[in-house]
């Protein structure tokens, strides 16, 4: 007797029988989709990119076309001009565009403000490339959202046991108890300027911090950013046009501020930096910070290792980071996995 495959059957089949590389892999510009031919994050200029967020290392000007979130378009016009690309599309959260056959959708991520995912299907097949994430709650952009997958691009920044960032909030208290015991100097807090420094400033105001927080120059486009997007900081002043050294105020700045000449017109500042890195000490000597505060925007250890067991995939990708404690970790699990080893990620200051 002669049977006939359902479709059911025949489409699981079809799926089994299709490659993850044949809807998207490594290529030396970045990830490519060739069924869509578009890059995500591209390090270097192509006709068609995907952009995951506004972080100079995945958003390069030079493209042809971009799509991203109106708030990392937004962001990418304040840092490179509005010409960064010849053309651009701005893609809600939730909003689904097609080239080709390809569906691509962007969802929160949790990094920094208009941060995304990029869900990419094509003939039932799922990746879901994350970009930078983290898991924890940011009162500056929306938290991270799963997405069903067969294949999971994660980053592995944070990727060793040695990182497990502590509460955000309890850090914030720590300068603010410095603040307390040295009222007599100022306290300079290093934070890369898009995304740490606004978070640490809301996580500041969470805490009941309501006087003038003064920052750097360097910060003001994105602060002002920040607000259009409805992300409120209350009052903020110049710190570079501020006199009399101010003593007892906090100060953010760019982390290569915090040793430059600028800094030296402070009152005997405290030198504080916020990095998730600050968990190796060795790391704060070599800097000279005095207060290193653990406050990162990227997963650590326990939120990547957490989120692939939540999601349970097909195959885990690995883009950049420290891989090697990841896929031995996936290994002892039997989940699939492999690195990539992208390059031209990663901005130390960031992280």
């Amino acid at each position: 007797m002669i049977t006939h495959a359902s479709g059911l059957d025949v489409a699981r089949s079809h799926i089994q029988m299709l490659k993850p590389e044949a809807l998207l892999h490594p290529t030396p510009a970045g990830l490519y989709c060739p069924p869509g031919d578009f890059y995500i994050d591209p390090v270097r200029p192509v006709p068609r990119a995907v952009i995951t967020h506004g972080h100079a290392d995945h958003a390069r000007a030079g493209h042809d076309h971009v799509a991203a979130t109106p708030q990392t378009l937004d962001i990418m016009s304040v840092r490179y001009g509005e010409t960064f690309a010849a053309a651009s599309r701005p893609l809600a959260y939730g909003e689904t565009i097609a080239r080709d056959g390809v569906e691509i959708t962007l969802v929160p991520a949790g990094h920094v403000l208009g941060s995304a995912q990029v869900v990419v299907r094509w003939k039932g097949m799922t990746i879901v490339v994350s970009g930078d994430y983290k898991r924890r709650r940011d009162p500056t952009c929306p938290a991270f959202e799963p997405v069903p997958c067969d294949v999971f691009v994660t980053e592995a920044t944070f990727g060793l046991p040695v990182f497990r960032h502590p509460d955000a909030a309890d850090e914030v208290a720590r300068l603010l108890k410095s603040l307390e015991q040295f009222p007599e100097r100022a306290h300079l807090v290093g934070a890369y300027a898009l995304g740490k420094a606004q978070r640490i400033i809301a996580l500041i105001r969470e805490a009941g911090y309501d006087r003038t927080i003064h920052v750097h120059g360097a910060m003001d486009g994105l602060n002002a950013l920040y607000a259009r997007h409805g992300v409120e900081l209350g009052s903020l002043a110049s710190a570079t046009d501020a006199t009399g050294g101010l003593p007892g105020e906090i100060i953010l700045c760019p982390p290569s501020a915090l040793g430059d000449r600028w800094s030296r017109r402070f009152a005997d500042p405290v030198s504080a930096f916020c990095s998730g890195w600050m968990r190796v000490r060795a790391r704060a000597r070599q800097r000279g910070v005095e207060l290193p505060l653990v406050i990162s925007d990227h997963a650590d250890w326990d939120e990547l290792t957490e989120t692939l067991d939540e999601l349970s995939p097909g195959e885990v990708w690995i883009t950049h980071g420290r891989e090697e404690a990841l896929l031995r970790w996936c290994a002892l699990r039997g989940q699939a996995a492999r690195a990539l080893a992208l390059v031209g990620y990663e901005e130390e200051d960031e992280v």
